[in-house]
């Protein structure tokens, strides 16, 4: 059985956000004000629906799904792109497959403790987050 993710995470830690946000094309002005965020993560995870909202001062981010439904995802607030989009289980992470015009794009999420892990993939770039768990 996978875990429930439902909570509330504080940001904590990053690695690399630069380097995967230049293999998204994003400008330089607005990668040096995204490596600056320190976005806060709300989980709701109900049976095989999930919502996942990115919050920051800038701007949210708002993913409602159905695991293992493909559906096409406007990426438009991040990169100005779409793409088609699936999540699904893989053991005890949760894993996002972004299909369109970047290859290798997507991310996982896992629990260790009380903390929140996002490993985020574009191209040959990985960026990795570390949220804490605070409601």
């Amino acid at each position: 059985m996978p875990p429930n993710l439902t909570g509330y995470y504080r940001f904590v830690s990053q690695d690399n956000m630069e380097n995967y946000l230049r293999a998204l094309d994003i400008n330089v002005a607005l990668r040096k004000l995204v490596c600056l965020l320190k976005p806060d993560k709300e989980i709701i995870h109900t049976g095989d629906h999930m919502i996942i909202r990115t919050l920051t001062s800038l701007r949210n981010y708002i993913m409602d799904f159905d695991l293992g439904v493909e559906f096409e995802e406007d990426l438009g607030p991040v990169d100005g792109r779409k793409c088609q989009t699936t999540v699904y289980w893989d053991g005890d992470q949760l894993v996002c497959e972004q299909r369109g015009e970047k290859r290798n794009r997507g991310w996982r999420h896992w629990l260790e403790g009380d903390q929140l892990h996002l490993r985020m993939t574009a191209e040959d770039e990985v960026c990795v987050q570390v949220f804490q768990k605070v409601k």
